[in-house]
Protein backbone atom coordinates (compact mmCIF):
# COMPACT_ATOMS: atom_id res chain seq x y z
CA UNK A 1 0.00 0.00 0.00
CA UNK A 2 1.84 3.05 -1.03
CA UNK A 3 1.74 6.39 1.65
CA UNK A 4 -1.05 7.88 -0.24
CA UNK A 5 -3.71 4.89 0.22
CA UNK A 6 -2.51 4.12 3.62
CA UNK A 7 -3.11 7.44 4.75
CA UNK A 8 -6.34 7.92 3.40
CA UNK A 9 -7.22 4.73 4.41
CA UNK A 10 -6.49 5.57 8.00
CA UNK A 11 -8.09 8.71 8.14
CA UNK A 12 -10.85 7.32 6.80
CA UNK A 13 -11.93 4.77 8.94
CA UNK A 14 -10.84 7.37 12.08
CA UNK A 15 -13.45 9.48 10.39
CA UNK A 16 -16.20 6.97 11.11
CA UNK A 17 -15.23 6.45 14.22
CA UNK A 18 -15.23 9.66 15.20
CA UNK A 19 -18.69 10.36 13.56
CA UNK A 20 -19.90 7.38 15.25
CA UNK A 21 -18.72 8.58 19.09
CA UNK A 22 -20.31 11.91 18.03
CA UNK A 23 -23.24 10.93 17.52
CA UNK A 24 -23.62 8.67 20.15
CA UNK A 25 -22.23 10.71 22.35
CA UNK A 26 -24.88 13.43 21.58
CA UNK A 27 -27.88 10.86 21.63
CA UNK A 28 -26.99 10.13 25.61
CA UNK A 29 -27.96 13.19 26.19
CA UNK A 30 -31.19 13.66 25.33
CA UNK A 31 -31.60 10.26 25.86
CA UNK A 32 -30.85 10.14 29.57
CA UNK A 33 -33.75 12.83 31.01
CA UNK A 34 -32.46 11.19 34.78
CA UNK A 35 -28.90 13.09 34.10
CA UNK A 36 -28.54 16.70 34.41
CA UNK A 37 -26.49 17.40 31.30
CA UNK A 38 -24.85 20.65 32.68
CA UNK A 39 -23.29 18.52 36.14
CA UNK A 40 -23.06 15.08 34.87
CA UNK A 41 -19.57 13.94 33.09
CA UNK A 42 -19.35 11.88 30.40
CA UNK A 43 -18.51 8.58 31.59
CA UNK A 44 -21.82 8.60 34.17
CA UNK A 45 -23.63 7.82 31.17
CA UNK A 46 -21.56 4.64 31.11
CA UNK A 47 -23.57 3.16 33.54
CA UNK A 48 -27.40 2.97 32.84
CA UNK A 49 -29.65 2.94 29.88
CA UNK A 50 -27.79 3.27 26.78
CA UNK A 51 -24.57 2.65 28.96
CA UNK A 52 -23.30 -0.02 26.48
CA UNK A 53 -23.75 1.77 23.19
CA UNK A 54 -21.64 4.99 24.92
CA UNK A 55 -18.85 2.20 26.13
CA UNK A 56 -18.53 1.07 22.24
CA UNK A 57 -18.71 4.90 21.48
CA UNK A 58 -15.87 5.43 23.76
CA UNK A 59 -14.42 2.06 22.18
CA UNK A 60 -14.56 4.04 18.84
CA UNK A 61 -12.69 7.13 19.96
CA UNK A 62 -9.82 5.06 21.13
CA UNK A 63 -9.59 3.24 17.93
CA UNK A 64 -9.71 7.20 16.27
CA UNK A 65 -6.59 7.97 18.64
CA UNK A 66 -4.80 4.86 17.13
CA UNK A 67 -5.12 5.00 13.98
CA UNK A 68 -4.46 8.52 13.78
CA UNK A 69 -0.93 8.51 15.77
CA UNK A 70 0.16 5.60 14.03
CA UNK A 71 -1.08 6.90 10.01
CA UNK A 72 1.22 10.27 10.96
CA UNK A 73 3.90 8.91 12.26
CA UNK A 74 3.97 5.97 9.68
CA UNK A 75 3.19 7.92 6.32
CA UNK A 76 5.26 10.95 7.63
CA UNK A 77 7.97 12.34 5.66
CA UNK A 78 9.20 15.70 7.40
CA UNK A 79 12.42 15.99 9.47
CA UNK A 80 10.75 15.93 12.80
CA UNK A 81 9.33 12.49 12.40
CA UNK A 82 9.16 10.70 15.80
CA UNK A 83 7.02 7.95 17.39
CA UNK A 84 6.42 10.11 20.96
CA UNK A 85 2.88 11.31 19.58
CA UNK A 86 1.61 8.19 18.26
CA UNK A 87 2.71 6.42 21.41
CA UNK A 88 0.91 9.08 23.54
CA UNK A 89 -2.25 9.11 21.64
CA UNK A 90 -2.32 5.25 22.11
CA UNK A 91 -1.83 5.52 25.89
CA UNK A 92 -4.77 8.18 25.86
CA UNK A 93 -6.85 5.12 23.94
CA UNK A 94 -5.72 2.79 26.91
CA UNK A 95 -7.18 5.54 29.20
CA UNK A 96 -10.25 5.96 27.77
CA UNK A 97 -10.77 2.14 27.49
CA UNK A 98 -9.90 1.67 31.13
CA UNK A 99 -12.89 4.38 31.89
CA UNK A 100 -15.44 2.64 29.56
CA UNK A 101 -14.73 -1.23 31.24
CA UNK A 102 -13.52 0.35 34.87
CA UNK A 103 -16.59 2.77 34.85
CA UNK A 104 -19.04 0.12 33.55
CA UNK A 105 -18.65 -2.40 36.82
CA UNK A 106 -16.10 -1.11 39.74
CA UNK A 107 -18.46 0.98 41.37
CA UNK A 108 -20.80 -2.20 42.20
CA UNK A 109 -18.14 -5.19 42.42
CA UNK A 110 -15.18 -3.14 43.80
CA UNK A 111 -16.41 1.20 45.12
CA UNK A 112 -13.79 1.49 46.78
CA UNK A 113 -11.18 0.93 43.96
CA UNK A 114 -13.12 2.91 41.35
CA UNK A 115 -12.58 6.37 42.04
CA UNK A 116 -8.69 5.67 42.12
CA UNK A 117 -9.17 3.69 38.60
CA UNK A 118 -11.49 5.86 37.31
CA UNK A 119 -8.85 9.00 38.48
CA UNK A 120 -5.94 7.15 36.73
CA UNK A 121 -7.89 6.38 33.39
CA UNK A 122 -9.09 9.66 32.94
CA UNK A 123 -6.46 11.66 33.31
CA UNK A 124 -4.28 9.58 31.30
CA UNK A 125 -6.74 9.72 28.46
CA UNK A 126 -6.96 13.32 29.13
CA UNK A 127 -3.25 14.05 29.35
CA UNK A 128 -1.73 12.03 26.89
CA UNK A 129 -4.41 12.90 24.63
CA UNK A 130 -3.81 16.78 24.69
CA UNK A 131 0.02 16.27 24.53
CA UNK A 132 -0.12 14.27 21.91
CA UNK A 133 -2.15 17.11 19.99
CA UNK A 134 0.64 19.77 20.99
CA UNK A 135 3.39 17.37 19.90
CA UNK A 136 1.75 16.13 16.38
CA UNK A 137 0.87 19.83 15.49
CA UNK A 138 4.34 20.95 16.00
CA UNK A 139 5.94 17.62 14.21
CA UNK A 140 3.35 18.80 10.96
CA UNK A 141 4.86 22.05 11.27
CA UNK A 142 7.69 20.62 9.36
CA UNK A 143 5.44 18.06 7.03
CA UNK A 144 5.61 19.11 3.33
CA UNK A 145 1.94 20.02 2.51
CA UNK A 146 0.90 20.62 6.15
CA UNK A 147 2.60 23.90 7.36
CA UNK A 148 -0.18 26.29 6.86
CA UNK A 149 -2.65 23.92 8.61
CA UNK A 150 -0.51 22.89 11.24
CA UNK A 151 -0.39 26.58 12.67
CA UNK A 152 -4.33 26.10 13.27
CA UNK A 153 -3.84 22.88 14.61
CA UNK A 154 -1.40 24.65 17.18
CA UNK A 155 -3.17 26.61 18.77
CA UNK A 156 -5.91 24.54 18.54
CA UNK A 157 -4.14 22.29 20.80
CA UNK A 158 -3.66 24.87 22.85
CA UNK A 159 -6.51 25.92 23.42
CA UNK A 160 -7.73 21.97 24.36
CA UNK A 161 -4.60 21.94 26.82
CA UNK A 162 -5.79 25.28 28.23
CA UNK A 163 -9.30 24.46 28.85
CA UNK A 164 -8.16 21.24 30.50
CA UNK A 165 -6.22 22.72 33.01
CA UNK A 166 -9.02 25.49 33.71
CA UNK A 167 -11.32 22.70 34.19
CA UNK A 168 -8.80 20.85 36.79
CA UNK A 169 -8.40 23.96 38.91
CA UNK A 170 -11.46 25.69 38.42
CA UNK A 171 -13.99 24.23 40.15
CA UNK A 172 -16.97 27.04 40.07
CA UNK A 173 -18.51 25.86 36.62
CA UNK A 174 -20.94 23.04 36.11
CA UNK A 175 -18.73 19.98 35.89
CA UNK A 176 -20.32 18.25 33.28
CA UNK A 177 -20.35 21.52 30.74
CA UNK A 178 -16.54 22.06 31.38
CA UNK A 179 -15.69 18.61 30.84
CA UNK A 180 -17.46 18.09 27.72
CA UNK A 181 -16.81 21.23 26.19
CA UNK A 182 -12.45 20.18 26.57
CA UNK A 183 -13.86 16.71 24.86
CA UNK A 184 -15.37 18.64 21.91
CA UNK A 185 -12.49 20.76 21.57
CA UNK A 186 -10.12 17.67 21.42
CA UNK A 187 -12.63 15.70 19.07
CA UNK A 188 -12.91 18.32 16.05
CA UNK A 189 -9.17 19.13 16.21
CA UNK A 190 -8.88 14.83 15.71
CA UNK A 191 -11.63 15.19 13.16
CA UNK A 192 -10.15 18.28 11.58
CA UNK A 193 -6.62 15.97 11.13
CA UNK A 194 -8.58 12.84 9.79
CA UNK A 195 -10.48 14.88 7.14
CA UNK A 196 -7.28 16.84 6.07
CA UNK A 197 -5.22 13.24 6.17
CA UNK A 198 -7.73 11.78 4.00
CA UNK A 199 -8.21 14.45 1.63
CA UNK A 200 -4.04 14.53 1.20
CA UNK A 201 -4.08 11.13 0.94
CA UNK A 202 -6.82 11.34 -2.17
CA UNK A 203 -4.05 13.46 -4.06
CA UNK A 204 -1.50 10.74 -6.15
CA UNK A 205 1.68 13.42 -5.98
CA UNK A 206 1.70 15.90 -3.54
CA UNK A 207 1.86 19.34 -4.16
CA UNK A 208 5.35 20.02 -2.65
CA UNK A 209 6.75 17.27 -4.82
CA UNK A 210 5.81 18.96 -7.62
CA UNK A 211 7.56 21.45 -6.85
CA UNK A 212 10.84 20.19 -5.76
CA UNK A 213 10.54 20.88 -1.36
CA UNK A 214 11.22 18.06 0.67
Amino acid sequence: MSRQDGLRTASGVALFALAGFIAIALSTQFLRDDLDWMQATLSLYLRGPWGLLLRLAYALLALALVLLGTALFRYARGPRRSGAAALLFAMAALGLVGVAVGDSWLPTHAPLVWPLAHGVAANTAFLCASVAMLLQAWYLRCEPGWERRAARLWWWAWLAFGLLWMHVLWRAPPRGAGQKLVIAVIVAWLVAVAWAGWRRGALPVDDHDRIGIA
